[in-house]
């Protein structure tokens, strides 16, 4: 919906009941109720809200009204785009600016939108864009630091300037070269909480971020880093690694997979809120991901995997992934992800939360080996098709081998399904596996070395008290 206006204590109610949202930045709010552009888009495939049946006979009313969604352009301020693939892919164009943003809202939950807006304010169109963002009432908050941004930017490069103020100024001043500090660099948009933020450039934000990883991941490395795609499947225990990939500066492109949605029961283990609760785990991780870094390429695929989309998970889409982590709780896809990898020459990486257990299969180097290190023994993807619950236990435990879990979890197993809802897991875990998987992806797509194979960091037993380096 775009070009309403109505009085702010009404109108966003009012249209929420038929199952409309407004493309940020498009409100204007009025005394006294009136109308005057009024453009609706309703997605089919979304539940209209109240009057679903009514938005239904409207779609008959008006057939030539009724147009495809990817078809569709909002000249919203920013001219956003509005896109939404026949594939259940999401995808966010590289390096976004307003002109070329992507809104959509194919992913499931309470609020799909996931993807900032970038204002350029040396061009005409996103200046414009920008005013009528601050005009709009949509604005939350605005956050200006680009001071403290230039001073960081300018010492990082030559550190021994902090010992004088004056020379630091200077050297701010040459950065600017003449262009007004409000004017300088990008102003993000974020819609899913109302903020305004002013940063550096690109390429400059991104090397004052990724500062202090130099001494141990220099220069050309993180520029070689930054040029990898990564795909990520299952958002539980594999938000942690996304988010520690999106700190370090592990990858400049995702593709993430997910068809869950967060529940008060996944608080225990995911960085994230209740104000995030019925939200796609991918919208969630794309979200936080690009709070840390606006320009990462982001392809989300809210339905998960499946036989038909596995193939353009891989290949398809921004483009073909680099390295695989998989982290969901599907024998039949995890093995699926698997058979793909290894036909198409792709690294593998697991965090099996459970005694620091970080599995890796170098499907790069070695084309022929067995899949999970042949624990499934000739076990294809298509034999894991329709498991019961207990079944797919059975094999899951199969998988990273039942005779070297946990006494935690041996105890808690045969509880599952009765006593235990699911297989029980703390966030220290999940912690730990994003660092533990960061680390060797980070080697991996460096070509360090990094070889197949299964390696624990069990912290109980790394930390008991015969393992002390004290007297």
């Amino acid at each position: 919906m775009i070009g309403t206006s109505g009085t702010a204590d009404g109108q966003d109610r009012f249209h929420e009941r038929f199952g409309f949202r407004a493309v940020p930045g498009t409100r204007r709010y009025v005394e006294r109720y009136t109308e005057d552009v009024l453009i609706m888009l309703y997605q089919a495939a979304t539940p209209a809200g109240e009057y679903s049946g009514l938005v239904e006979q409207l779609e008959d009313a008006f057939p030539a009204a009724t147009i495809p969604v990817r078809d569709a352009v909002l000249d919203e301020p920013g001219r956003a785009a509005a896109k939404a693939s026949e594939a259940p892919a999401v995808s966010a164009p590289a390096y976004s600016t307003a002109a070329t943003a992507t809104v959509t809202a194919t992913a499931t939950g309470a609020e799909a939108c996931w993807q900032p807006v970038l204002y350029d304010l040396a061009r005409a169109d996103d200046r414009r864009a920008r005013e009528a963002l601050l005009a709009s009432g949509a604005v939350r908050e605005v956050m200006d630091t680009i001071d403290e941004q230039l001073v960081e930017l300018v010492t990082s490069r030559e550190p021994a300037l902090r010992s004088s103020l004056q020379a630091v100024a200077r050297a701010v001043a040459g950065q600017l070269g003449g262009t007004a500090p409000h004017d300088y660099g990008t102003w993000v948009w974020y819609p899913w909480s109302g903020r305004l933020i002013h940063l550096l450039p690109r390429e400059e934000f991104r090397l004052v971020r990724t500062d202090r990883n130099r001494g141990r991941i220099e220069r050309p490395e993180q520029r070689r880093l930054l040029g990898c795609r990564v795909g990520i499947i299952g958002l539980s225990v594999g938000s942690s690694a996304a988010l520690t990939f999106a700190m370090e500066g592990i990858g400049g492109a995702f593709k993430l997979a997910d068809f869950d949605t967060l529940s008060v029961s996944n608080l225990n283990r995911l960085r994230a809120g209740v104000h995030h609760l019925g939200l796609n785990k991918c919208v969630i991780a794309a979200r936080q991901m690009l709070e840390i870094d606006p320009w990462l390429d982001i392809e989300i695929h809210p339905g998960g995997l499946t036989n038909e989309t596995m193939e353009e998970f891989f290949t398809g889409g921004a483009g073909p992934i680099d390295l695989l982590v998989e982290e969901c709780d599907t024998p039949y896809v995890k093995l699926a992800a698997r058979e793909h990898a290894r036909a198409l020459g792709i690294a593998v990486v697991m965090d099996a939360n459970d005694r620091g257990l970080l599995d890796v299969e170098r499907f790069d180097l070695e084309p022929d080996r067995p899949l999970l290190h042949g624990r499934l023994g000739a076990t294809t993807s298509a034999d894991l098709i329709g498991l019961t619950f207990e079944e797919s236990v059975e094999v899951i435990l199969t998988m990273v081998d039942r005779t070297r879990i946990s006494p935690e979890l041996a105890a808690a197993v045969p509880q599952i399904g009765t006593t235990l809802s699911s297989w029980p897991q703390l966030a220290s875990g999940v912690a730990l596996g994003g660092a533990l998987t960061a680390e060797a992806v980070r080697r991996i797509l460096l070509g360090l070395p990094r070889p197949s194979g299964r390696f624990y960091t069990d912290l109980e037993a790394l930390t008991s008290a015969d393992r002390s380096t004290l007297a």
